[in-house]
């Protein structure tokens, strides 16, 4: 997390480093370093999250990526097979699937739908 953060805050904020803060989660400290402290902002960072922390390095893109650079192929070659794994619907469509269920629960239940009704 760091070092993403690090590499954000360098080209896209003169290079002002955001220390973490001891008191926020994983996610909340990801949005905090990157300058974001909204809790609505930490929701949705957390959320991306753990739609993608389930990948454990055994997915399509990460797989064909090593793949193709343990045969010494060029890194761009590599980085463009792992690419185009993310367009079976296996894999790179269950962002858009994710993103389809939420626009639909939004219609269906509303801006702001009520506890009662979210959990029934």
């Amino acid at each position: 997390v760091y070092k993403r953060q690090l590499i954000y805050r360098n080209i896209y904020k003169n290079g002002q480093i955001i220390q973490p803060d001891p008191n926020l989660d994983w996610a909340g400290n990801y949005a905090h370093m990157l300058g974001y402290n909204q809790f609505e902002v930490q929701e949705c960072i957390r959320g991306y999250l753990s739609i993608h922390s389930d990948h454990e390095g055994g997915n399509v893109s990460a797989h064909t990526t090593h793949l193709v650079g343990s045969a010494l192929s060029d890194p761009y070659l590599s980085y463009s097979a792992g690419i185009n794994g993310l367009a079976g619907p296996l894999h790179g469509l269950a962002n858009q699937e994710v993103l389809r269920w939420l626009i639909d629960l939004r219609e269906t239940l509303g801006d702001n739908p009520s506890d009662c009704l979210l959990y029934t």
